[in-house]
């Protein structure tokens, strides 16, 4: 209890020293049992009415104490009949708050927070079985672990030297000081890159790797990515959920197969660089595939996503359909809280503990299908991942956007996307805020962005696939042929429900597209032109579309290069709807009635299959130099990037830069071009095959270095 105490006063607000320990001393102890004797009295009387309690100062009125207003409030809202020791909901909190400042509260907690495992237990019971089908249960399977190995200890030795470092870009990410995870990362001193299973540290100045972590020995080092912070460096070792069917062929007699055992683990590295050669601090293994990661300030949130581990019958050769949906429900009615709740394995200084998220940091909203469950990990680079401080809700997740303050995870069903949030203001464990839902299915992160108390939404709409009963703002258009529709949608950031909403856009169309600026949105929408429509959303209750650009081609991101100037990257299509390759267009947005296209540059020949990764764009705006990959079916012309100076009204092509191809006897394949930076007066450009840096204005190669 008395930890529960002083959580909560650390909640309520500015820890002081006093506060440490009070709640399991004596004198607490005195204050706790007078204020439940209080409570168990007949009448209970009002908090404003108490004025003295035996062992400390007035606890109402101009007296009161910070401790001794959270004791009151956990005393008295235990419900009767709760057992000693279970988890207490507290009431709504009536404190007003900005909706993206510090102490963001839920607006009732306990209509979402289990009140005790049993309680937690019984829920989840419930809401799978309602859920399960006879032949296949969305999202379920059995469920397994990988040991993660353990790292070395940390080094001890000193910090590099400090220095001055030359200007230079980041990670482009979608919310300036939101870091998110990439292949490589630059303090302008050195630069930090994963590559073939292989974390590398490369020294700017002397152009030479100074120190490698060979990660092949860990499950996901192909796929890792990195977030930096100081000499910290945590490896996202890439852990996805993998599920699998038993038989595997085609469904057979009309029944879809069947989940059989599966893989949903992940791990994750705390690297140290302040030795002479990087070293693992602590490795975290947890129960649950990687969904995505945001940094701020050197703290990281971490998204993971489980699935509990049922037991179901392999279905029986003459089992009706509804024999066999009873048989998984009495599956479901004897599973234990253990196979929902998210596990977890941490290994630091050659010693492994295992933890079990608490009943008490596990909530659900409204509507949940208990198929599933988000965990979010928060992890201090500067630390050691003893204290991750998990918390945990019963939902689906796939797309993940932070504020400065807010963490928002959404999942899409085809014809819904429902949205979470989390408030991550504080350094320690973050709390979860509530749920809502828009019609559609988004993009990607780039659908949602948090601004002035409002989050904004874009979802496309497709009423052919919709399901039966479930409405839209676009409700009417059902042809096959005519039933796409995207919206903007405007949800009050503290309820997350609707305020407002525009619709209509691209009819038949699908989203390539989004970018929130400030009260603004932009959208492109394609199939066989290109609409680039602009919106006006200073007005919540009232968003509106205020202009549209129709062009040939498409844009598959947009970037900000000045006041009043977008950049759009994507294909070039020509009036036979035919791919002809590489666009960049530079728009002019200053008249949100008229966008226009000033001038664009196209790379013919080079049509490509896959969108823009955001983080392989560079955008530097010192030079106004923008650095675009070109990624093509042609080999010969993949693996380049284009570098472009952009100026006012005009684009202006400086070259190509290509780094050299790698030896296929040594790492097997060539990546080509993945990320670009600017360091000082040179680009920087990687591949599989190494680092090579050009100079910036000549693009004359001034050093290669091999990744051997």
């Amino acid at each position: 209890m008395s930890d529960e105490i002083e959580r909560r006063l650390r909640a309520a607000r500015p820890h002081t020293k006093a506060d440490d320990g009070w709640a399991g001393s004596p004198d607490g102890d005195r204050t706790l049992d007078a204020i439940r004797r209080s409570a168990k009295a007949p009448r209970r009387r009002s908090l404003a009415t108490v004025t003295r309690l035996p062992g400390r100062p007035a606890l109402l009125g101009l007296g009161l104490t910070a401790a001794a207003t959270v004791a009151v409030t956990l005393a008295v809202t235990i419900p009767s009949g709760s057992r000693p020791g279970s988890p207490v909901a507290l009431p709504p909190s009536t404190t007003t708050h900005p909706p993206s400042g510090p102490g963001i509260r839920p607006s009732n907690l306990a209509l979402v927070a289990y009140d005790d495992c049993d309680a937690a237990l019984s829920g989840l019971r419930k809401h799978a079985a309602a859920h399960v089908s006879a032949y296949q249960y969305g999202g379920i399977a059995y469920g397994s672990r990988e040991a993660v190995p353990a790292g070395a200890p940390m080094d001890s030795a000193q910090s590099a030297a400090a220095g001055s470092a030359p200007d230079h870009s980041t990670t482009n990410v979608q919310e300036a000081g939101i870091d998110e995870p990439d292949l490589v990362e630059t303090d302008g001193k050195r630069v930090v890159s994963v590559s073939g299973g292989v974390l590398r540290v490369t020294d700017v100045a002397s152009h030479e790797v100074t120190g490698s972590l060979d990660l092949s020995m860990y499950s996901g080092a192909d796929a890792a990515q990195l977030l930096m912070s100081g000499d910290r460096v945590l490896v996202l070792l890439g852990g996805q959920y993998s599920g699998g069917y038993y038989g595997g062929g085609p469904m057979i007699d009309s029944i879809a197969p069947y989940p059989q055992p599966s893989t949903a683990s992940s791990g994750y590295l705390l690297v140290d660089l302040s030795g002479s050669q990087p070293s693992v601090v602590s490795t975290l293994h947890a129960k649950g595939g990687f969904v995505d990661a945001r940094m701020v300030d050197g703290t990281v949130r971490l998204v993971v996503q489980s699935a509990p581990r049922i037991q179901f019958p392999v279905p029986g050769g003459n089992a009706s359909a509804k024999e066999q949906l009873a048989r998984n429900r009495e599956a479901v009615a004897h599973t234990p809280l253990s196979a929902w709740l998210p596990s977890y394995d941490v290994t630091a200084h050659g010693a492994t503990t295992s933890h079990t998220v608490a009943c008490r940091q596990v909530s659900h909203p409204a509507n949940y299908t208990g198929a599933s469950m988000l965990t979010v990990y928060t992890i201090d680079l500067a630390g050691d991942l003893k204290d991750l401080e998990p918390v945990s809700l019963a939902a689906d997740g796939t797309t993940v956007y932070a504020s400065a303050s807010s963490l928002y995870v959404a999942s899409s069903d085809g014809t819904k996307t429902q949205i979470h949030r989390f408030d991550i203001s504080g350094a320690g464990r973050p709390t979860y805020l509530g749920s809502g839902s828009v019609p559609g299915s988004m993009l990607n992160s780039y659908s949602m962005s948090e601004y002035d108390g409002s989050l904004r939404a874009v979802t496309t709409t497709d009423q052919y696939y919709a399901k039966t009963g479930v409405s839209s703002p676009d409700a009417g258009v059902s042809s096959p042929n005519n039933g796409r529709s995207t919206s903007v949608y405007v949800l009050d950031a503290a309820k997350l429900t609707i305020s407002g909403h525009v619709g209509g856009l691209g009819r038949n169309e699908q989203v390539h597209a989004v970018r929130f600026l400030g009260p603004l949105a932009y959208v492109v929408t394609f199939e066989s032109v290109d609409p680039l429509y602009v919106l006006d959303l200073h007005d919540p209750a009232h968003p509106r579309q205020t202009g549209e650009l129709v062009i040939t081609g498409y844009s598959d991101y947009l970037h900000q290069t000045g006041p009043g100037r977008l950049l759009g990257v994507g294909q070039d299509v020509n009036s036979n709807a035919i791919v002809n390759g590489l666009q960049v267009s530079l728009f002019d947005v200053s008249d949100l009635s008229h966008p226009r296209r000033l001038d664009r540059v196209v790379r013919e020949h080079t049509p490509g299959e896959d969108t823009l990764d955001p983080h392989a764009f560079l955008y530097w705006p010192a030079t106004k130099t923008a650095v675009v990959p070109i990624h093509s079916w042609d080999s010969t012309q993949s693996g380049a990037v284009l570098v472009l100076h952009v100026g006012t009204d005009s684009l202006r092509t400086i070259g190509l830069i290509r780094n050299p191809a790698v030896n296929s006897s040594e790492l097997g394949y060539n990546t080509g071009i993945e990320r670009t930076m600017m360091i000082g007066e040179s680009i920087w450009t990687m591949s599989s095959s190494g680092l090579a840096v050009s100079n910036a204005s000549t693009l004359t190669r001034q050093a290669w270095i091999p990744f051997s």
